[in-house]
């Protein structure tokens, strides 16, 4: 298996984000602005140290050269500057174009930006047409469905196929929703039951609300540099051990299992390039856009056998004291989920708790993370390994 060459070549080496869940008075970009400057910062260097920028488009204040204008409005013109959309996975493919950036010799220090305002800056009309866009234009969208559909028959066919209950998916969002309630930024903080998510509205079958990731603003950025400059930082490096995607398909209808996930794929690269197993693993930080695809993750991912997801959800494994921590910020289920950028939020939570910075959520041994996000209807995946470690 071809090996993505990371290898600790780069390390982390700053972060931010800025307040989350309902932030009416910044734009998306003024967002995006705010936290590239932060992350910069929280990486004791200053702007002109810094020759690299990577963002996402926004769904709100869509920009034809999004990343061109957020160096615009800085005054800055950074050597290498690219917008980059993969959906949900665009924040780890991010991660890796900068590293390759970097490896390149194209730029030695860059930050990669996301910052999106759903909730504010967003129209319910808006909202709907990006919802029901998303099928395929002659097999999906004449029958109606919205991203909640698509994913409810993904849960029905895990149902159909494994004997997988919505109490199992519930289980999903009462664990986020735990770590949440530790984390005095969390969107939603409330504790939850497995009855309160069976008996919150339905959305769409087997799918409760409470199944659903939540509506935000918010935006993150991290700062990435060459694993030799990350020593003298102003903050603990922490280290790019391995990278791997899976793409299976753009349009649901093309799935040839809806029950398994490129995530098996893009894992098992991740695991080979860093050569960690999930045995390995301290902290899991996955793309929850809904409980199913949250449960399947975790099975393509190698944390339980295929199938054995709910049961592995239901035992408290991933909960506070649990041997599997999982989304310990909360997760875009209880966090918060500005679209795109949401598994930005993930990476940053990883990066806070492999320093030892998570306060009252902070785990007391923790020297590995895996984040994974994914695109489109479980379509496209990157799964990324950090330590706080260099590998030998």
């Amino acid at each position: 298996m071809a090996k993505s060459g990371l290898n600790s070549t780069c390390a982390l080496i700053g972060m931010a984000e800025s307040d989350v869940g309902i932030v009416p008075d910044k734009t998306p970009r003024e967002l995006c602005v705010q936290v590239t400057l932060d992350a910069v910062r929280d990486a004791g260097l200053t702007l002109q140290e810094v020759d690299g920028l990577i963002t996402c488009n926004a769904f709100a204040e869509p920009i034809m050269y999004h990343a061109e204008a957020v160096a615009e409005y800085l005054g800055w013109q950074p050597r290498h500057c690219v917008t980059v959309n993969t959906g949900g996975g665009t924040t780890f493919m991010a991660i890796k174009m900068a590293a390759a950036a970097i490896a390149a010799g194209m730029a030695h220090t860059i930050v990669v930006a996301m910052a999106d305002s759903l909730r504010s800056f967003m129209t319910r009309e808006q909202a709907m047409v990006v919802q029901s866009s998303s099928g395929h234009p002659h097999y999906e969208q004449p029958y109606g469905p919205t991203v909640p559909a698509y994913y409810a028959l993904i849960a029905r066919a895990h149902m159909d196929r494994f004997g997988t209950t919505e109490e199992h998916f519930a289980h999903a969002a009462v664990s986020c929703r735990a770590w949440a309630n530790q984390h005095p930024k969390a969107q939603m903080r409330d504790l939850i039951s497995v009855e309160d998510v069976l008996g919150s509205r339905p959305i769409a079958d087997p799918l409760k609300v409470l199944d659903c990731s939540l509506v935000s603003d918010g935006g993150a950025a991290v700062v990435i540099t060459r694993g030799d400059l990350a020593s003298s930082a102003a903050q603990k490096p922490i280290y790019l051990l391995g990278y791997g995607e899976g793409h299976a398909y753009e349009h649901i209808s093309q799935a040839q299992d809806l029950t398994t996930s490129a995530a098996a794929i893009s894992g098992r690269a991740a695991y080979a390039d860093s050569g960690l197993t999930p045995d390995d693993i301290d902290l899991l930080q996955l793309y929850d856009c809904f409980t199913p695809a949250l449960l399947i993750q975790i099975e393509d991912l190698g944390f339980c056998a295929k199938g054995e997801g709910g049961d592995w959800l239901a035992s408290g494994i991933s909960q506070p004291g649990g041997q599997k921590p999982l989304n310990t910020h909360g997760g875009m289920l209880s966090y918060c989920h500005p679209g795109n950028p949401g598994a930005m939020f993930g990476l940053t939570e990883a990066m806070l708790q492999l320093r030892g910075q998570a306060g009252e959520r902070q785990l007391p041994s923790i020297n590995t993370a895996l984040c994974h996000a994914q695109g489109g209807i479980m379509s496209s995946h990157a799964t990324l390994v950090l330590g706080n470690e260099r590998l030998s």
